[in-house]
Order: structure tokens, then C-alpha cells, then sequence
């Protein structure tokens, strides 16, 4: 067994919450299911592109219960309503819910399994049975933080709730294990934004997995910035189930870490149900960032749209697994996926790959992936209406990976997020 199996092992059994709300057995259960399959290796197909050798080998020591200090600068411009947690404890100092709409509540995981219903906490109770779901059995077994929001029915609001991860500096590696629950009941409606962010330099482990549940004519729009350390390794897993009429609105951007993984799941279980999905992946450095979709068509009529786009600069490495699966019975589905991306220098990597599997008739579904470079065409005319080279570059750039923010209707949200976006490009050098 591997070094970092062996400390999650001994974390599990020092784990305070781990009897609370009944979970006793299912964490114990999903614990020996990871000690025993092990880390995926390279023969494993959904981590055939993303190696963990080296992080096997690594020991990280559980994270505090004091939340360490840092600079509340990195907080700017998040408004409230919103949850912080740091080093994966939640910090009520920095936390702010006022404003939050009502219908709505919003409290971290450690309060609801102190205070809570255990029929609340059940969703901590799912399995895993792959044996490539080794992160989400860890996360099942050890997880006793995270954000828990749930909308009444027809709870609508045109304020945005936002839930925050900041990694901050620590005299030990650390690694937390986040769950969280976004839930909103028929025909609630709201914005909800994720914001994984760095306070500080660190090479710690953060393995979050995040439930979204839309009942029938719920609405989502649900967005996703993160902007690590360097040194950080994330490991992040949405899994989304959507009934009849359900809209989710997605856009996640990867602008750091070192090593940050992102599986996103939907399930479109109800007819007339439909996931946009779009994302950037910014891989600099020697940063490798790996994101994989899958995409499970199950009623009549539901649709995807997935725009994603990927650039690949210095000895950066971008990994991009598109899935879309149609059902048998999952007739009128309208699917596409558009993953384009750009090589910006010699030394980079990006792997790209689109799979559709068909299994009903009556369909429209597309897909497809490039890797290239950027238009000469594009830059020759604007080259010729006076912009120096590297302007015109980091114009094109810039355009190429702004284009999925239009996921986005709040136009606050996306201002927000295209900022972010423009100073990871600048930190690149293209703006």
C-alpha cells in the first residue's frame, strides 16, 4: 500500500466525525474499499493520462482544526452571501450570509452533522463500487467538512451564493476531504459560485466531491474558479442528477494548481433536461490539469451543449476526456461537444478525447476536438491594422477562451470571472 493510503488510514482512525449521523459503518466501508483496490496506475483508462506516482509517495498530515491565519485580501471582491473555509475548516470570522434569499439555507457540513437530522446527512452515505473512484471512496470515508445548500420549491433569487476554498501557508503538507450539497427542490432557481483559491504559497491536497440535485423545473447556474498554488494538488468531483424540465448552467475555469483533476458527472434522468457546460483549461508551467466529462443521457428530449477550450504553454500539460453517453430510450436528445485548443510553445501537451456512444434513435449529436496554434490568417489582418505581433496574439488568445463565459447570464458573475480569467492570461504573458 502507498505511503499516502497508509496516512489516510491513520487519519480515518482518528477522525472525530466519523460515527456522526450514523455513517459509521458506510465510512468505514468505503475506507476498506480504497485500502484495497489501491491508487489507479497507468493501465487504469480514466487515469491513463494522469500518473500518481508521485503522489503516492507523499504523506500530508490531516488538516487542522484551528484555522491558520492568513491575508483576508483574497476575499476581495467575493460579496456575501458566503461560506469560507480555509485549509478545509470552515471560518465563521470571514463568513458572511446576509443577504441570502430567502428559501434558501446555507450552513457548513460539520453544524449539520452536530445539529442535524441523520436522514439530512444521507447523501454522505452513497457508494462507489468502481475501483478507479478510489478519491471519492477517501472522500466518503474521511469527510467531515463542506457547504450544504439547499432551495425550497420555487425559491428564486437573483443573488448569487458564494462558496469559498482558500489553501493557505502551513508548517506541514496538509490534505482535507470536502463534501458538499448543492440541492434546490421544484422549480427553485439560483446562482451558486465555487471560488478555490490560494492565500499563500503551499503544496497541500485538497479532495473535494460536490452533489448537485435539481428537482423537476429547477434551475442552476453554478460556476467554478480555480486558482490554486502552484505547489497545490486538487482533486475535485461534481456529480449532478437532473429530473424533468431541469436547466444546469455550468462554466469551470482551471487557471492553477499543480496537479488539479475535475470529473463532472450529469445524469439527465427527466425529460426535457439539459446541461451547458463550458470550461478553460490554463495549463503554464508545469502545471497538468486534467478534466473529464461524462455526460449520461437518460430521458426523452434532454440535451447537452459542452464548450470547452484548452491552452497548453511552456511544459504545461492539458487533459481533456469529453463523454457523452445516450441511453436506450433517450429518444430527441440533442447533444455537441467543442473542445478546441491551442499550443502556445514546443514544450507543452494537451490530449484530447471525444467519445460519443449511441444507443437511441432519433438523435442529433456532434462532437469534435482540435489542437493547433493560433489563425495566421487572424493575425495577419490584424497585424496589418497596426497591432504589434504580440498584441495581436494575446487579443486572439484572450477572445479564443473568453468565448465560454457566455454560460454565464449574471452579468456581475461573469465580470467577476473574466477578470480572474484576463490575470491568469497575463500572468501568461497573452494579455
Amino acid at each position: 500500500m502507498s505511503a499516502l493510503l497508509d496516512r489516510f488510514a491513520e487519519t480515518f482512525e482518528a477522525l472525530p466525525a466519523r460515527d456522526a449521523a450514523g455513517l459509521g459503518v458506510d465510512r468505514r466501508a468505503a475506507l476498506d474499499a480504497a485500502l484495497r483496490d489501491g491508487l489507479p496506475h497507468s493501465r487504469t483508462e480514466a487515469w491513463r493520462y494522469t500518473p500518481l506516482r508521485a503522489l503516492e509517495r507523499r504523506v500530508f498530515a490531516p488538516a487542522q482544526l484551528d484555522v491558520p491565519a492568513f491575508d483576508d485580501a483574497a476575499l476581495v471582491g467575493i460579496p456575501a452571501p458566503r461560506l469560507v473555509f480555509v485549509n478545509g475548516r470552515f471560518n465563521a470570522r470571514v463568513s458572511d450570509l446576509t443577504g441570502l434569499p430567502a428559501g434558501v439555507s446555507l450552513q457548513p457540513l460539520s453544524a449539520l452533522l452536530r445539529d442535524g437530522e441523520p436522514r439530512d446527512a444521507s447523501f454522505l452515505a452513497r457508494r462507489f463500487d468502481r475501483t478507479d473512484e478510489v478519491f471519492a471512496r477517501l472522500n466518503a470515508a474521511l469527510a467531515d467538512e463542506g457547504a450544504v445548500l439547499r432551495a425550497d420549491a420555487d425559491a428564486e433569487s437573483n443573488v448569487p451564493v458564494h462558496l469559498v476554498f482558500l489553501g493557505a501557508s502551513a508548517e506541514a503538507e496538509q490534505a482535507w476531504h470536502v463534501r458538499n450539497l448543492i440541492e434546490l427542490r421544484e422549480g427553485a432557481s439560483l446562482t451558486v459560485v465555487e471560488h478555490q483559491l490560494a492565500t499563500g504559497a503551499h503544496r497541500h491536497l485538497s479532495n473535494t466531491l460536490t452533489h448537485v440535485h435539481l428537482a423537476a423545473g429547477a434551475h442552476l447556474t453554478h460556476a467554478r474558479m480555480q486558482d490554486e498554488a502552484e505547489g497545490a494538488t486538487l482533486l475535485t468531483r461534481t456529480d449532478a442528477v437532473l429530473a424533468r424540465d431541469a436547466r444546469y448552467r455550468r462554466l469551470d475555469l482551471e487557471l492553477g494548481a499543480g496537479l488539479s483533476r475535475h470529473e463532472l458527472n450529469a445524469a439527465l434522468h427527466g425529460a426535457g433536461s439539459h446541461v451547458h457546460a463550458n470550461g478553460v483549461l490554463l495549463a503554464t508551467g508545469r502545471r497538468h490539469l486534467d478534466t473529464r466529462l461524462g455526460i449520461d443521457h437518460v430521458g426523452r428530449d434532454s440535451g447537452c451543449e459542452l464548450i470547452w477550450r484548452g491552452l497548453g504553454a511552456d511544459r504545461g500539460r492539458a487533459v481533456f476526456h469529453g463523454g457523452i453517453l445516450i441511453r436506450e430510450g433517450a429518444d430527441g436528445t440533442l447533444a455537441s461537444l467543442s473542445n478546441k485548443n491551442l499550443l502556445l510553445s514546443e514544450s507543452a501537451e494537451i490530449d484530447t478525447q471525444p467519445v460519443l456512444e449511441i444507443h437511441a434513435d432519433e438523435v442529433q449529436a456532434a462532437h469534435g476536438a482540435t489542437v493547433g496554434q493560433l489563425d495566421p490568417t487572424a493575425l495577419f489582418y490584424l497585424r496589418s491594422r497596426g497591432l504589434p505581433l504580440e498584441r495581436a496574439r494575446a487579443l486572439l488568445t484572450a477572445a479564443f477562451c473568453r468565448e465560454t463565459l457566455t454560460v454565464i447570464g449574471d452579468d456581475a458573475v461573469r465580470d467577476l470571472l473574466g477578470t480572474r480569467l484576463d490575470a491568469a492570461l497575463a500572468r501568461l504573458g497573452a494579455l
